[in-house]
């Protein structure tokens, strides 16, 4: 533990570099091209730190004026990931979780069931969360470990089924999103994306940066899209006069900032992934196209995620009061939104319209998770020491309490052995699935690289 405690204190802007620089050693880069990759990539995650934290401490007190402006009375105080990943991480799940989870990508990468190469090392807390609720609900700390697994390899799946999307629609190739938060909500934004292609009418709508800047132009700039929403925010939260003006010109400033530091990491990452790709093709496709595995704040900052994602704020609160059942007081994990959107974007191939209306589906669920699951996230935050603030009782978080996939694993542990060799056997065969369809996209791609070498030819 004291390890692995001193390891992940060191936080994504040092653990990522040198990562990069062993990764780099290991794949026989000269050691000033590792050297430099890794630097570019903690420039990189600096940067977005610095500017998804100052839209965090933009937005925190807009989101509580919000929240008192509504008179919202509920019991499950929401606390944030930061405190969900602090309790998650120091359980003994979470003490097993890093080794665990690099092992099965090392075991997909050879079995061909996934693309990624994952070095996303800290967010493995998302697994780690999962399994230490149901170490709590089974007593049990190989359960717990069994479903941190499984919750890894699902998420890999589907960083595999959207890495087309994040390569065409956020503009980052070669990269593939294996964070849990940002993975629990494709499902749904591929469910939305079925169901409004199959509507006349509205299957027409398309809201996306591009449509935007053609008929409203000063809309269709971000910073200028950052500034209307930033003001409108802080409007709705009735925030004196120079406090809207602050909001508005920060998120401005984030909307513009987080893409050009997402770009300077990618400078880091690319000399990396080129050699991956080179070894990959020395070795007769062996592995196929591999895939870095990176946090989705790499794309935190597109314009769709950023708007939907403060639309999201005073929309949440209205549900959080109308929706029957919630007693998930929404605060701290408002401002963590955009994360829950990055793939949803990708998936709804940059459309402002699905992405909303993914959100609303999505976040209402959410509202419902996080109270179902409050009883044992309370629990296991008390059992690792975790001090509830004064006054409250039940905690939860919507990252990552509340999102589907980690209540469904935990859902299928309450059925015992039926539910938990149903829950193995569907993740099994979701790893077969995804071999075939990876040998299908890497025949694909070998057979459209063959005709383009003859046509050049």
């Amino acid at each position: 533990m004291f390890i692995i405690d001193y390891i992940l204190n060191l936080g994504a802007s040092v653990m990522m570099p040198l990562i990069f620089i062993l990764l780099g050693l290991a794949l026989r880069l000269s050691l000033t091209k590792a050297i430099k990759a890794g630097l570019m990539v903690g420039i990189g995650f600096i940067g977005l730190s610095i500017t998804v934290n100052l839209m965090i401490d933009s937005l925190t007190p807009v989101s509580h004026a919000i929240v008192e402006r509504f008179g919202l009375n509920l019991t499950v105080l929401d606390v944030g990931w930061p405190a969900a990943a602090a309790v998650a991480m120091g359980t003994r799940v979470g003490a097993l979780v890093i080794p665990v989870c690099v092992a099965l990508n090392v075991l997909m990468l050879y079995t061909k069931t996934t693309r990624v190469l994952n070095v996303d090392i800290w967010n493995l807390w998302h697994h780690a969360f999962t399994g230490s609720l149901v170490a709590i609900i089974t007593d049990s700390l190989w359960l717990g470990v069994l479903a941190a697994g499984l919750n890894c390899i699902i998420t890999m799946v589907i960083a595999d089924r959207t890495s087309g999307d994040v390569e065409k629609y956020l503009n980052l190739p070669s990269i593939s999103v294996p964070h849990g938060f940002s993975a629990s909500f494709v499902p749904a934004a591929w469910l939305v994306n079925f169901i409004v292609d199959r509507i006349p009418v509205v299957r027409d709508i398309k809201i996306d940066t591009e449509s935007i800047q053609k008929n409203l132009s000063i809309l269709g700039d971000p910073a200028s899209l950052g500034a209307i929403i930033g003001a409108i925010l802080a409007l709705i939260a009735g925030v004196d006069l120079k406090a809207v003006l602050q909001t508005a010109i920060t998120m401005a400033a984030v909307m513009t900032i987080i893409p050009r530091m997402a770009k300077m990491l990618m400078e880091g990452v690319y000399p990396i992934s080129e050699r991956i790709q080179d070894i990959a093709q020395s070795r007769a496709g062996s592995f196929g196209k591999i895939a870095i595995g990176l946090d989705s704040a790499v794309s935190v900052g597109h314009p769709v995620t950023l708007s939907v994602s403060m639309l999201m704020i005073p929309i949440m609160l209205v549900l959080a009061a109308i929706i029957p059942g919630n007693q998930f007081l929404p605060f701290a994990s408002l401002t963590g939104l955009p994360f829950a959107f990055v793939l949803v974007t990708a998936v709804c191939r940059g459309d402002m319209f699905r992405t909303l209306l993914t959100g609303l589906l999505t976040l209402s669920l959410a509202l419902l998770i996080g109270t179902s699951l409050a009883p044992i996230v309370t629990s296991t935050a008390v059992s690792t020491g975790f001090s509830l603030p004064q006054g409250t009782t039940s905690i939860s978080s919507i990252d990552y309490a509340g999102a589907m996939l980690p209540w469904v694993i935990i859902q299928s542990f309450y059925f015992k052995a039926a539910g938990v060799s149903i829950l193995v056997a569907l993740t099994l065969l979701l790893m077969v699935w995804n071999r075939k369809k990876l040998a299908q996209e890497n025949a694909a791609l070998q057979q459209a690289e063959q005709l383009a070498d003859e046509a050049g030819k």
